[in-house]
């Protein structure tokens, strides 16, 4: 990959896990209520046939990892665990009771944060009691975020027993420089432990999380932690882009030097390096930043047009409604998007004041619903068709014209009414997305809100 398409494309943008983006949420046209109407119309029009999907944000970690952008509260206190189950199950069952039936779970997953923070027994607690008020759809996924220095072997039975086959191990990467850098120090044979765990109890899907462009890495590295996931060949693999952040507050990135990390084509080549060692060991690539195994449920919903990206990255199934419960929590109506308060003492009072916690959101208008539609096409299967669009309520000649310079690049190609993202352009995606965004384009940021594409 040449160094100057790298310094050409290489500027801030979305990851797009939703469209439109959540600071570009219109709060003016948003309250609780219409984010309950329009719950409750995705709920009846879906949960019989494919159910719902529910996200569980468990928010406390026992350190900071510096890598890390997700909403999170530092403490070592254990004792904040069972007040804090309490308050999600009563969320849900501010849910239960505004639903007209029964709810149908087809996916659970539980975030953080650290899930494997809390006990054995309190996560037991947590899914029995959602479990004790839902049916289960019939191909229903329970997932879970674990943490390989805290994950026991009773965590991994625990929850296997309540029906989760899917877990993720968050690596990043083996080299002990850098893991002090981003302040997770765990040695290789911690991770081997806990996925031999996984795999002789019966999960079918294990996940490792990797991260190129970390402070200090270099080539060496990334190819030392591959060869070491290929050892324990896990099913499925995110090879993530690290996100230097450090304006927002409270991630740690200011306690390394911006010179410390790799830019630009430097850490084009970490990526491309990598993703050339997985392929080569039968990893097959999934959309932005995701590989797998053949046999692993991600790989067959790309192959059957099945997968599907949400908030919380890539799915081997959708479901219209998600709920997200917990702070900080983000569900998705599909019509409307609502968030959830973000101070754990705030959402505890609004609770107790039975509201649900809903802070902040977006309805979506007729025009977002076809960007998101063309957004989602783009980032699970690297097209889109736009014939309809054209006679609809987007500008696609303006789009197509803001796309020009990346067709004669090669990262695209355009015919009969469709765009294709080429491979040569597969690692510039989200900046192509970022011409559908209408938003994005009419109101560009005066102050960086996103981490760069590259």
């Amino acid at each position: 990959m040449g160094t100057s398409l790298v310094q050409k494309y290489n500027v801030a943008g979305p990851r797009y896990t939703s469209y439109p983006t959540v600071p570009y949420w219109d709060q003016a046209t948003f309250n609780t209520q219409n984010w309950i109407q329009t719950c409750l119309n995705s709920f009846v029009e879906s949960n019989s046939k494919e159910g719902i999907c529910l996200y569980i944000h468990l928010p406390f970690c026992e350190s900071l990892c510096t890598f890390c952008g997700c909403h999170k509260r530092i403490t070592k206190r254990h004792e904040v665990e069972s007040p804090y189950i309490e308050a999600v199950l009563k969320e849900w069952s501010l849910y239960c009771n505004l639903f007209p039936e029964k709810p149908i779970i087809k996916e659970l997953h539980l975030g953080g944060g650290t899930p494997t923070f809390f006990s054995p027994e309190h996560l037991e607690h947590l899914i029995k009691s959602i479990l004790d008020t839902a049916d289960l759809a019939e191909n229903f996924e329970f997932s879970f975020e674990g943490h390989p220095n805290n994950t026991t072997r009773i965590h991994l039975q625990t929850l296997y027993d309540l029906g989760f086959r899917r877990v993720s191990f968050g690596v990043q990467d083996y080299n002990p420089v850098i893991q002090k850098a981003i302040h997770r120090e765990q040695a290789f044979h911690t991770v081997a432990k806990v996925t031999l765990w996984a795999k002789e109890i019966g999960y079918t899907s294990i996940s490792h999380d990797l991260i190129f462009g970390l402070p200090f890495q270099k080539l060496e590295h990334v190819i030392d932690t591959i060869e070491k996931t290929k050892s324990l060949s896990p099913d499925r693999l995110a090879f993530y882009s690290y996100a230097h952040v450090p304006w927002l507050k409270g991630n740690g990135q200011r306690g390394y030097r911006d010179e410390d990390i790799p830019k630009d084509s430097e850490k084009r080549l970490l990526y491309e390096k990598g993703k050339e060692l997985l392929l080569e060991n039968g990893y097959f690539e999934i959309g932005m930043d995701h590989f797998a195994l053949r046999n692993d449920s991600l790989f067959q919903s790309l192959d059957s047009g099945q997968l599907h990206r949400n908030f919380m990255g890539y799915s081997s199934s959708s479901t219209q409604l998600m709920i997200g419960l917990g702070v900080s929590s983000i569900s998705d109506s599909w019509y409307s998007f609502a968030q959830n308060e973000k101070s754990i003492e705030t959402y505890y009072q609004l609770l107790e004041q039975n509201q649900l916690p809903v802070v902040k959101g977006h309805l979506l208008d007729d025009e977002d619903l076809i960007i998101r539609r063309h957004i989602l096409e783009l980032m699970c299967t690297f097209k889109t068709d736009y014939s309809q669009s054209s006679k609809g309520f987007i500008d696609m000649d303006g789009i197509l014209n803001d796309l020009s310079e990346m067709e004669k690049d090669q990262l695209i190609k355009i015919e009969n009414q469709q765009l294709f993202v080429t491979r040569k352009g597969r690692p510039y995606v989200r900046n192509i997305c970022m011409a559908f965004d209408l938003r994005l384009q009419r109101n560009k940021p005066t102050r960086q809100l996103f981490s760069m594409t590259i």
